[in-house]
């Protein structure tokens, strides 16, 4: 594509960039497809002769966008937000262009300096510990996965990596509502799921300090070591809050490792108010949490942060020849902070969105969303017929439906199934379930950047009116 062409087709992306922002409500929230639908529209074989980009983007707009779910949808309330804003946007359109590869220092220095910057700047928005420094990780799951094995290898004064497992036995800890990538974690690490210990939660779905410290002085009386803690502040089944203060004492009496899971919660520390939910977090070894969540940053953009960081580059660090610089003992070199070694330039959208909303502007987007969760939770708790099923600390209302005079569980659970199927295939709104005390529950959560209290009363009365009309 010639620069010329590339000018006019940028114009013409652009407006339909702008145009899509302004009209997502248009769409139908989930698309009407089945498997394979989108696929067999795609010619079996790569094209041999080049095509023009209007016939490309014209096959984007009809094979493509049909079969899209859109999470940007004003009646989106499935899963956690995913971010979009129209800085972060443009910033991926820079750094698209540029076309860095940001593994060290030297391959793009304004990209490692702007990282480092930006995770200050979080740090300190956030109110975590000056101590703590950050890089960018791809997810939360890839930064629980370096903090387990940054665990391992720091227990193991490093040789684990050099000569793999001897006899070391080790065990980790979370909650039975903690995410499901720590199961994935421990089995990449080596660690293995029957070493993963998953500890009672109390009325509220947080860790129970208590059932933590039974469950670790029965596995070191059994020989094994305490390794890491994974704690939750806002679990993905119902924003539960694990105490943090009180697991981390375990933790130092154990001498294990720390981990705080924060991926979409984290963002409310932005607000003082909200610091409550993080309350212990200065003693712990490492944090995350997911600006491209509830943080209006596209993704991916997860920001780490670590207690010591001389253990997780000797954790990560492997020097060959060609990527030696001159300035190795000056700066931070990421791709000693992580798995890959090559790196994207995501600090440029995060440094974009922390500039364009201004830490007022952010602050006052988050506020907003936990009021519109308020509101639902009143309104659920007004309804004779609903029945709300965990609290509700930030913006996340867990909820089923409860017509009168059915007492079966399995009834109810049938009811909620049929409801959840019948207003996603609707095309109008989008929720998820989850399981919480057995019990089949709907989640339904708002926080996109141009969620208003309007289309969260429209999504509930489409729950109402829905569920009246099955029972």
């Amino acid at each position: 594509m010639e620069t010329s062409e590339f000018r006019k087709a940028a114009h013409q992306l652009v407006d339909w960039m702008a145009d899509y922002m302004e009209g997502t409500q248009q769409y139908p929230v989930k698309p009407a497809m089945r498997p394979g639908d989108i696929k067999k529209q795609l010619p079996a074989a790569a094209p041999e002769k080049p095509e023009s980009f209007d016939q490309v983007f014209k096959d984007f707009n009809e094979i493509v966008m049909p079969g899209m779910t859109h999470w940007q949808h004003p009646r989106f309330f499935a899963y956690f937000p995913t971010g979009a804003s129209a800085p972060s946007v443009l910033a991926e359109m820079l750094s698209a262009t540029l076309g860095a590869q940001c593994m060290i220092w030297l391959t793009s220095p304004a990209a490692e300096e702007v990282e480092e910057r930006m995770m200050e700047w979080l740090r300190d928005l956030l109110g975590l510990p000056k101590e703590f420094v950050g890089v960018i990780q791809d997810s939360s799951s890839s930064a629980t996965l370096v903090a387990l094995l940054t665990a391992r290898e720091k227990h193991a004064n490093y040789e684990i990596n050099q000569k793999g497992f001897t006899n070391q036995r080790y065990r980790v800890y979370t909650s039975t509502h903690a995410h499901s990538s720590v199961d994935k974690d421990v089995r990449i690490a080596g660690i293995g799921l029957d070493n993963l210990v998953k500890v009672d939660v109390d009325a509220d779905f947080a860790m129970k300090p208590d059932a933590l410290r039974a469950a670790m002085e029965k596995d070191v009386a059994l020989g094994y070591h305490p390794l890491c803690v994974v704690s939750t502040i806002g679990s993905t089944s119902s924003t539960a809050i694990d105490p943090v203060h009180a697991i981390d004492a375990i933790c130092k009496q154990f001498g294990c490792w720390h981990h705080v899971d924060a991926s979409y919660a984290g963002t409310a520390l932005l607000l003082p108010e909200m610091r409550w939910m993080s309350k212990g977090v200065e003693g712990v070894d490492s944090f995350v949490l997911n600006p491209h969540k509830w943080m209006f940053t596209n993704f991916d953009c997860s920001a780490y942060y670590v207690r010591d960081k001389r253990a997780l580059t000797n954790t990560f660090s492997i020097l060959p020849e060609y990527l030696k610089t001159p300035e190795d003992h000056l700066v931070n070199n990421y791709r000693d902070w992580g798995v890959p070694l090559g790196r994207r330039f995501r600090a440029l959208k995060l440094w974009f969105v922390m500039r364009s909303f201004g830490a007022e502007g952010l602050r006052e987007k988050i506020r907003e969303h936990i009021r519109f969760g308020q509101w639902l939770k009143d309104k659920v708790d007004s309804l004779p017929d609903f029945e709300r099923l965990a609290p509700v600390p930030l913006n996340l209302v867990c909820f089923r439906y409860h017509p009168k005079g059915v007492t079966d569980e399995k009834k109810l659970d049938e009811i909620n199934m049929r409801l959840l199927q019948t207003l996603n295939d609707s095309g109008k709104v989008l929720l998820t379930q989850t399981k919480l005390n057995n019990q089949y529950t709907l989640r339904f959560v708002g926080g996109s950047e141009r969620l208003t209290l309007a289309d969260v009363q429209e999504g509930w009365q489409l729950v109402e009116t829905t569920a009246h009309s099955i029972a």
